[in-house]
């Protein structure tokens, strides 16, 4: 880019899966949210995979896949059970879509 090329700058809408243009956007934003606080514990503990699997019951191989966000077969179910296990509480708001609000993603964490 030269100094003369004029660019856009595009705010995203605070889900990145949405601003892709990728189907269910909302869970995969969970799912990814869910996922980044099993390694900010992972790490704030300083657990490796062994650990975390004895601590929890859950396969190291699966830290494995959270670490590099491959989270294809993960359900946030099962992600929040990881979390309860590793003694972190996860709480869930729901709330109605008002009138003259804006909508926001499910994953509020």
């Amino acid at each position: 880019m030269t100094d003369d090329e004029e660019f856009e700058l595009v705010r995203g809408s605070g889900n990145i899966f949405a601003d892709l243009g990728m189907p269910d956007t909302d869970m995969r934003q969970l799912r990814a949210k869910l996922a980044a606080e099993i390694i900010k514990t992972l790490d704030a503990e300083h657990l490796s995979t062994r650990a975390a699997e004895k601590r929890t019951g859950t396969p190291a191989a699966d830290f494995s896949r959270i670490r590099n966000a491959k989270l294809t077969g993960f359900t946030a179910d099962r992600l929040m059970t990881i979390l309860h296990r590793l003694d972190r509480e996860v709480l869930v708001t729901v709330a109605p879509i008002g009138a003259g609000h804006e909508r926001r993603s499910v994953a509020q964490i």
